[in-house]
């Protein structure tokens, strides 16, 4: 039987703490974004929608973008107040604010040159990559993180350390940075890609967020489970603005910092597998355009009728806020099958 007795606290880990975190960072969202909402509205910085999506987004054009600022700014915010001063924060929030920034940066291009494309795709990936490989050699060398792969319900693991080299003191697992690449950068742009319909990327964030913060609770990682739960209520309190139809997106700002954050969180709770679980809409998302890609490219033809996937269910009639319930209906699932699988890695560690 799976004991959830990690809801009841302790002395130095009270649970009130994380889901005060939650309401302050929702809190602060929700007051902030009118303001904020007015002020891209004066500067007239609006989203600029793709030509070649659905055509009834192009009512979309011009609404206010980079409603990340805020989620941002309130999660840090929050993780700052709650938290004290340790390496594991440290390293999250710089990680979550590289990625912000990025995405700021892209957001800021698509403004300037009135187009839906901002950075190129090379550009982002060498971000990403810098931001995910000096998040890795922290982790290993400043924090501890072994470069193992735990799977749940099996006893068995992947030590990705085994081609490790030493330079100048400092370990370069060059597997396990790969990995750390491949799961940072992938998350962050799958969390991008389903960052396309009103309420989408919010609401799944929240649930997958909200799921790490109490693993990482679990973990005795106060810190990591307010951040998270931070991450979660900056969500809450944007989906109140984001919801169909939406005054505000978050922009690349948002959807970039939240995936990396998200990724990073798995790194540090060694949780990367059933992170996968957990979010594997997002995964689902990015494998649907993958895939529409490589089709069209060798056969001409499309798997899909649009991707991402969300906008597959779109043409085939489903109407928009359809697709996002039904998404975070899927994200509930995959979150709570990736939580449990969690509690049989935990309970092969103990």
């Amino acid at each position: 039987m799976i004991e959830l007795s990690f809801f009841e606290g302790s002395a130095n880990y009270p649970t009130y703490q994380v889901f005060i975190a939650l309401f302050i960072s929702a809190l602060i969202t929700a007051f902030l974004m009118p303001f904020w909402i007015k002020l891209l509205t004066y500067r007239k910085i609006g989203q600029q929608v793709r030509v070649d999506g659905p055509l009834k987004h192009l009512i979309k054009q011009g609404t206010p973008t980079m409603g990340g600022v805020i989620i941002l700014f309130a999660t840090l915010l929050t993780s700052c107040v709650f938290t004290g001063i340790s390496p594991e924060i440290v390293i999250i929030m710089l990680t979550t604010f590289l990625f912000g920034v990025l995405g700021f940066v892209d957001d800021i291009s698509k403004v300037a040159h009135q187009r839906s494309l901002g950075l190129s795709a090379k550009a982002k990936i060498v971000w990403q990559f810098v931001i995910s490989i000096a998040f890795c050699l922290i982790a290993v060398n400043k924090l501890g993180i072994k470069p193992v792969l735990m799977f749940p319900g099996i006893p068995y693991s992947i030590d990705l350390g085994i081609w490790t080299s030493t330079i100048m003191g400092i370990e370069f697992p060059w597997l396990y940075m790969i990995f750390i690449f491949l799961l940072i950068g992938g998350f962050s742009n799958a969390f991008n890609l389903n960052d396309g319909l009103d309420g989408l990327a919010a609401g799944n964030t929240m649930i997958v967020m909200g799921v790490m913060a109490m693993i990482a609770f679990r973990n005795d990682q106060l810190s990591l489970a307010i951040f998270a739960a931070a991450c979660a209520g900056a969500c809450i309190g944007f989906l109140w603005f984001n919801s169909y139809p939406a005054n505000i997106f978050m922009g690349d700002t948002g959807s970039l910092a939240l995936g990396g954050g998200f990724a990073a969180l798995a790194v540090l709770t060694k949780t990367e597998v059933v992170s996968i679980v957990i979010g594997a809409t997002f995964i689902i998302e990015a494998l649907s355009v993958i895939i529409q890609v490589i089709s069209f490219k060798l056969t001409r033809k499309r798997v899909f009728l649009m991707a991402p996937i969300h906008h597959h269910f779109e043409q085939l009639g489903w109407s928009e806020t359809k697709v996002v319930i039904r998404f975070w209906i899927v994200t509930a699932a995959f979150a709570a099958l990736g939580f449990a699988l969690y509690f049989q890695l935990n309970s092969l560690l103990a």
